[in-house]
């Protein structure tokens, strides 16, 4: 059964075994890839972390935590985010680095008065985007310190119904504490 198909089933249980289920059945699977398909001790399994990083909260799966830290050590040192050959037509990962004020989001992004002109930083140095089916699910935003944050796409959001909040609450603060809009004057 493909990601998409378990998501759809996940959307089907009764509400209140929908996080341990969908918890429970990642990280089975988790459990599953990391002995099914053995791989050198410095390389991390594609796969492992693409079902990981589509899960509402990797953090909240003992089995997914050093493998995502892994590859945000990997991705500092430049390294590519790995592969997965298994994944299926439409379903991918890539990361691109940050770079503010264009690919960073308004929440995140700092400026700096300069001498001539603002520079802006953004306080993640890049972001793992996720597709599943060809559509955008996910996008991690990750920091050279470990630090990271995942954005759900409305799609990702209606299929898992429950996820890391994160992201939303800190956009939410920071509109909160824009100033009001000037009054239209006649």
């Amino acid at each position: 059964m493909d990601h998409s198909s378990r998501v759809a089933r996940h959307g089907a249980a009764n509400n209140g075994q929908r996080t341990s289920s969908w918890l429970g059945a990642v990280a089975a699977m988790v459990f599953a890839t990391a002995f099914a398909f053995p791989t050198s001790a410095r390389a991390v399994d594609g796969c492992l972390v693409l079902l990981c990083l589509t899960a509402p909260s990797w953090r909240a799966i003992p089995q997914c935590v050093p493998p995502v830290h892994q590859v945000f050590r990997d991705l500092a040192k430049g390294k590519p985010f790995p592969t997965c050959n298994m994944s299926g037509a439409g379903n991918s990962a890539n990361h691109t680095w940050s770079s503010a004020p264009a690919f960073c989001p308004p929440q995140y992004t700092r400026v700096i008065d300069g001498e001539s002109a603002p520079i802006y930083q953004c306080d993640y140095s890049g972001a793992i985007s996720i597709s599943i089916n060809g559509a955008p699910f996910s996008r991690t935003w990750w920091s050279f310190g470990g630090d990271s944050v995942t954005e759900f796409s409305p799609a990702a959001k209606t299929q898992l119904r429950t996820w890391d909040t994160r992201f939303d609450d800190d956009y939410a603060k920071w509109f909160a504490s824009l100033p009001p809009p000037a009054p239209d004057t006649p």
